[in-house]
């Protein structure tokens, strides 16, 4: 199977590091014209630069912008009006006690994890409507089946996501467009690298190690028994947005290693 991207144009929000810029990536070296979004210029352009590294050829955009916000959405969309792909992967995560979670954070949780991908959909799906052909990803968690009992904000979101995702598919339903979600377990991401540097540093283990230990404690129903890569992650997205996954819609695909434990 090959996957070209060639003559298309994709935006993958939060694209400077993690599983956003390994699907960047991927959907660049696939030919792809891709939109490079961050919150700050800084991290934009160091992104782009390190694509360039090992891609000199790849068609990159640079959109900074605060996705959280209505007006950073709008920013976006001014500077880059129509795209084929959008992968919504903009989001934020960490555990914190139900009882200790307060209002704003509730709110912080919900407009950058839920509100991002609901405004970017509401503005792109029309055009890909009129074209007959589009792609749209969220970039959901296992979490979001699976509620994790001390990040129970950030579940609810992952799950709200997977019922946005699920009805844009009926909405747009003949139309030539697809609307999926993907969910990811336990990654080696920037963000879970972070979470777990000060035991990499107090042990001397490796973040692959204490990668799985983190894995076989947390989500001991893993059967792949250690985190996913970004790379692992960012396959199945290229997949999804290809043509040849033209008969997936309103699916939530699974890359979480097997920690939900069910069939389907």
């Amino acid at each position: 199977m090959k996957i070209d991207f060639t003559g298309k144009k994709a935006l993958v929000t939060a694209s400077t590091a993690g599983i956003g810029f390994a699907i960047a990536s991927g959907l660049a070296e696939s030919g792809a014209e891709v939109v490079i979004n961050g919150r700050s210029q800084e991290t934009v352009d160091k992104a782009i630069a390190r694509i360039k590294t090992q891609l000199p050829e790849a068609k990159l955009i640079a959109a900074a912008a605060d996705l959280s916000t209505a007006e950073g959405c709008q920013q976006l969309v001014s500077k880059v009006p129509d795209v084929d792909i959008l992968v919504n992967n903009a989001g934020i995560f960490g555990p914190a006690d139900f009882f200790e979670t307060d209002d704003q954070t509730w709110d912080t949780y919900w407009a950058t994890n839920v509100m991002s991908g609901m405004r970017l959909s509401r503005a792109y799906l029309p055009a890909m409507q009129a074209k007959q052909w589009g792609r749209v990803v969220f970039i959901s968690s296992e979490s979001g089946r699976n509620i994790p009992d001390d990040m129970i904000h950030y579940g609810v979101t992952k799950t709200a996501q997977l019922s946005l995702s699920r009805g844009l598919a009926k909405r747009v339903a003949g139309s030539g467009v697809t609307v999926n979600s993907v969910l990811p377990g336990p990654t080696l991401s920037d963000g879970f690298k972070a979470m777990i540097a000060d035991e990499v540093e107090k042990t001397g283990k490796s973040y692959e190690d204490i990668g799985k230990d983190f894995v076989m404690a947390a989500r001991p129903s893993s059967i792949i028994q250690r985190p996913a890569s970004v790379e692992e992650v960012a396959n199945m997205v290229m997949y999804v947005c290809s043509e040849q996954a033209s008969a997936t819609s309103g699916a939530a695909l699974r890359v979480d290693g097997g920690v939900v434990d069910d069939i389907v």
